[in-house]
């Protein structure tokens, strides 16, 4: 054991690999364990691929789902069970399984020495999956694992190091199964006297590196679970955390005694990483697929590999500031530690025709500025602003897995399209104290700058991740009773305006306001027409991209983007977003060649998949910003909503100032310290007694006078105005050239898991949301639901009942006298079933196309009344609630005769033929009749008495002093209360005026 004898960490670390280990292929397999073991390992292996390969005949196997596929596991030992099918009891279990160790013997050790290894990007991608951390007196050793479980790597943490100090030490090679469990074994032999090498925990990833007082913490992912899956790679949602002291037991508990690092801790822990907080190991989530795209074609173009470059986008990388001490102790910091962003990931398939459409919604929010609702508006001196929220819309069709198209051309598959939206707060320097009681405190601009310059920089930046145009749609309020939102809105204008001074033709800003809030509460204006009209200018004038290689099939680059907002950039917003991204889906839709055009309508499954996404969407944003979920929903502005959604609505604001007022401070000082907007410093006060975060988010004032002033005409970089471009579709280059395609993306590995026996229950592909979870609303009467095509319109529920109403309806609930038999026998109605269920089973409807002619109306049928049987209690039929009350408000009958009056007075003026001479028009009785009803003395006595003028005469007539109140006039009945204020009577018993 001398060639490992200072791997307990006393000693300085070996210039050769840690161990020198044997290959573990099945032809040396029993010759380097040198016994017994070797054999039945290696005869365990033969009989796990004879099971795989012979389990089900060929005839059979092509016939059987794989769900039905006998499971060999019952033919293997326990360990090698595990060796093969690590976490395949389900395919994405939520908590990592640790690595399995064995004891091995000592000498296979010394035999092998000088063997060679593989490092790192020698063979591709070796991308970590899963961790185990273990723990001797004097170190941390983290193992990662790859996706197929057979290739392992090392890092080693020193626990001894001085506070302050963070000294890690990382292997390149790449180990075997073997090879590592003969590593950690050595590794244990050498700390034997100290308690040897214990397991800590089992991880997904490494999330980084922490320090507030003093030693350093590392945060680690316990927890996770599937959420959607982007060309074979997955996505990962965050369920649970771990905050790890990389100190040892004597040091930790003197640290815990210390009262401002355990308050550090508990401040930390105010900001649940347990929600909405989502990773992916091959896929950069953190930019949007056109950027992934551009950047992997540029890299080939160029004979780079992807890690050379700057791989993520610090603006989404939430765990930033965790990642720094990472980045300085470690040479491949990514292949350890998880970017993570913030926001909300969802994805569903929709089948249309056979052919399966994914639709993902992605929002990142941004770090910069980033806070609670009434503690973080506006923008600060930098030009981020609060709330700044990026969404993305990535519509595919899974026809191929991968991003890659047939031969292989990387990167290069038609198939997947994605449009993208941005949201953020007025880019102006104003606030609001919420310090009172108001619900909605009083909106103070705190500068003024005549040259607008963080509105300058916040642009700037737009056009930078964006290209041009930027679409501002400003949803603001305009007319107020108590000016508010409007000084934002004359403010912004101004802005807006001075800006598209400077900028070139055609990529001026485009700037529309609209007060979204006054219209959804006017009865004359269309919310939903007049935003559609907004959403189909926005997308013709930006576009949307789609892959392909511009030769077999023709790519297209999203140019600009649309900037909504509102004064929270929430619910208006949102509204605002679902219904750009709606006008988007047609296009992308028709990209794909889904549908023939592109629009898609409201009454479809598809944008009712859509709607509840964006729902969700908006949800997730609320509640991270402002505490609570959306107040006002689609369903609001499109005027659908029931009368349950008002209480809904009360909750939801109530909900909202209570966390604006009593739990947003606390929100706020766990996302500066996560984020590292404040740092601990000797002599500095402690976060919890600052009076204010403002110079935490805004640039020093002491360096103003050392930074470069911009110009405050050419406020803008020409560069970021240039139209993007797809790169031409070209192979790898230079060391790059004959790689094969495993060599750049792993994503068979990683979709398929081709070393693990799995069933379509576990796959995420088949688990995914799709239509089945959405099904369309419930009808009123008896709970059915209604399928029709994805694209198609539905048919309205109330049009198709029209003729099948009975003249009268009995709207009430039966008390508990009658059964259930006599109930449904009563009403006809069938026992109450599963909806979703009921929605499935029923065919598909055909199309329907044209409005509904109204003398198709049929008369009723009195004949279809529910039931002839007598009611056993009268005042049963009597006994209303609220929920059959609503049913009946929302589908209202009419009997044959006032359905017969209805059609008379709709087809009567069809009948009057235009007038257009003295003559009498001809076959009009009914006008003759009219005109021959009024008599000469019915006439007569519509003229006016003399009473009757002299009245109106005096109520014209206005004396010279009007506001004089004469003797005269004190009879008259307009002057009563004046009368009886002079006698003291008046409703406040003021005292009587004195009229000298």
């Amino acid at each position: 054991m001398d060639n490992n004898s200072n791997l307990d960490g006393q000693g300085e670390r070996p210039h050769q690999p840690l161990t020198s280990l044997p290959d573990t292929s099945d032809q040396n397999a029993q010759s380097s364990l040198g016994d017994k073991e070797g054999q039945r390992i290696k005869t365990e292996r033969d009989t796990v691929r004879q099971a795989r390969t012979n389990a089900v005949p060929n005839s059979a196997a092509s016939s059987l789902p794989s769900a039905q596929l006998p499971h060999p596991s019952s033919m293997l030992s326990t360990t090698e069970s595990t060796l093969l099918d690590a976490g395949s009891e389900d395919d994405e279990p939520a908590i990592a399984a640790g690595f399995e160790r064995s004891t091995s013997p000592a000498s296979a050790l010394h035999r092998n020495k000088g063997a060679e290894y593989r490092k790192v990007g020698e063979e591709g991608v070796c991308k970590m999956h899963r961790f185990s951390l273990y723990e001797t007196v004097n170190w941390f050793y983290l193992v990662g694992g790859d996706v197929t479980d057979q290739k392992f790597r090392i890092l080693k943490i020193d626990r001894t190091a001085d506070s302050g100090d963070l000294v890690i030490v990382e292997d390149e090679i790449v180990y075997t199964r073997k090879e590592m469990n003969q590593l950690l074994n050595a590794v244990d032999d050498g700390n034997k006297a100290s308690g040897g090498l214990r397991l800590k925990c089992t991880t997904w990833g490494v999330l980084g590196f922490i320090r507030f007082t003093g030693a350093y913490y590392m945060l680690v992912i316990t927890k996770r679970s599937q959420v959607a899956v982007i060309g074979g790679h997955y996505v990962y949602q965050i369920d649970g955390t771990e905050l790890i002291s990389l100190t040892t037991s004597s040091s930790r508990s003197k640290a815990e005694r210390i009262p401002e690092e355990a308050r550090f801790v508990s401040t930390l822990s105010n900001l649940d990483l347990s929600r909405s907080f989502y990773f992916s190991y091959t896929y950069d989530i953190t930019r949007s697929l056109q950027l992934n795209m551009i950047r992997e074609r540029k890299a080939f173009g160029q004979g780079l590999l992807r890690k050379s470059l700057d791989y993520h986008d610090g603006m989404f990388v939430w765990n930033q500031h965790l990642l720094g001490p990472a980045f300085t102790a470690l040479q491949n910091t990514y292949d350890w530690c998880i970017p993570i962003i913030h926001g909300f990931v969802d994805q569903t398939n929709i089948s249309i025709h056979t052919r399966t459409v994914s639709i993902t919604v992605i929002a990142r929010r941004s770090r910069l500025f980033a806070g609670a609702r009434f503690l973080k508006r506006g923008a600060n001196d930098l030009g981020f602003v609060a709330n700044d929220v990026e969404t993305e819309q990535i519509v595919s069709e899974a026809l191929t897995t991968s991003f890659h198209a047939p031969g292989p051309q990387l990167y290069a598959n038609p198939n997947f399209t994605s449009f993208v939206q941005h949201r953020g707060s007025i880019p102006l320097h104003w606030t609001q104290d919420n310090s009172g009681v108001s619900p909605k405190p009083d909106i103070e601009l705190n500068l003024v700058d005549p040259f607008f310059s963080a509105a300058a920089l916040h642009f700037d930046n737009l056009f930078e991740r964006y290209g041009a145009p930027i679409y501002v749609l400003n949803l603001v309020k305009s007319r107020e009773r108590i000016p508010r939102e409007s000084i934002l809105l004359h403010e912004y204008t101004n802005a807006i305006t001075y800006l598209n001074q400077s900028l070139p033709e055609g990529k001026k800003i485009l700037y529309k306001a609209w007060d979204m809030s006054r219209a959804s509460k006017s009865r004359d204006q269309d919310v939903i027409g007049t935003l559609e009209a907004s959403a189909k200018d926005i997308v013709s004038r930006i576009g949307f991209f789609r892959n392909g290689d511009n030769v077999y099939w023709k790519s297209s680059i999203q140019n600009g983007v649309a900037r909504t907002n509102c004064i929270d950039c929430l619910d208006r917003t949102n509204a605002a977003q679902f219904i750009i991204g709606k006008c988007a889906l047609g296009h992308q839709l028709q990209a794909l060649g889904i549908i023939p055009n592109e629009t898609v309508e409201f009454e479809t499954d598809v944008v009712t998949v859509l709607s509840h996404m964006y729902h969700a969407h908006g949800d997730m944003i609320a509640i991270q910003y402002g505490g609570s979920q959306l107040v006002n929903t689609m369903a609001t502005y499109r005027k659908i909503n029931q009368w349950s959604s008002q209480s809904r609505d009360m909750v939801e604001s109530f909900k909202r100032y209570y966390n604006n007022s009593f739990l947003d401070r606390q929100r706020q000082e766990a996302y500066n310290l996560f984020l590292g907007n404040y740092r601990f410093a000797q002599g500095q006060p402690m976060l919890w007694d600052l009076a204010t975060d403002y110079y935490l988010h805004h640039a020093d004032p002491r360096a103003w006078s050392e930074r470069r002033r911009r110009n405050y005409i050419k406020w803008f970089d020409p560069c970021n105005l240039e139209e993007r471009k797809m790169p031409q579709e070209v192979g790898p280059k230079g060391a790059l050239a004959g790689k094969r395609l495993d060599f750049f993306d792993e994503y068979w590995l990683e979709y398929y898991r081709p070393t693990n026996l799995s069933a379509f229950p576990k796959i995420l592909s088949y688990k995914v949301n799709s239509m089945r979870k959405y099904p369309p609303p419930k009808d009123a009467q008896d709970g059915a639901s209604e399928l029709n095509l994805p694209h198609s319109t539905k048919i309205s529920k109330h049009k198709q009942q029209d003729n099948d109403r009975p003249e009268t309806e009995v709207s009430s609930l039966l008390t508990s006298s009658l059964d259930n038999n006599e109930k449904n026998s009563l009403f006809n109605e069938k026992p109450p079933g599963n909806a979703l269920s009921d929605w499935l089973r029923q065919p598909t409807q055909p199309l329907q196309s044209g409005p509904t002619s109204t003398n198709n109306l049929q008369p009723l049928n009195n004949a279809q009344k529910s039931s002839d049987k007598p009611l056993k209690d009268k005042s049963a039929a009597t006994q209303w609630t609220l929920d059959q009350f609503v049913a009946n408000s929302l589908s209202p009958t009419v009997i044959e005769s006032e359905a017969d009056e209805y059609l008379r007075y709709i087809n009567h003026p069809s009948n009057l033929p235009l007038v257009v001479s003295t003559e009498d028009p001809p076959h009009n009785s009914d006008f003759l009749a009219y005109i021959q009803g009024n008599s000469p003395d019915a006439a007569a006595q519509m003229l006016s008495t003399e009473d009757d003028i002299a009245d109106f005469e005096e109520f014209v007539n206005v004396v010279d002093d009007p506001l004089t109140v004469t003797d005269a006039d004190t009879p008259k009945k307009r002057y009563k209360a004046y009368r009886q204020w002079l006698k003291g009577r008046s409703l406040f018993k003021q005292q009587r005026a004195d009229l000298q």
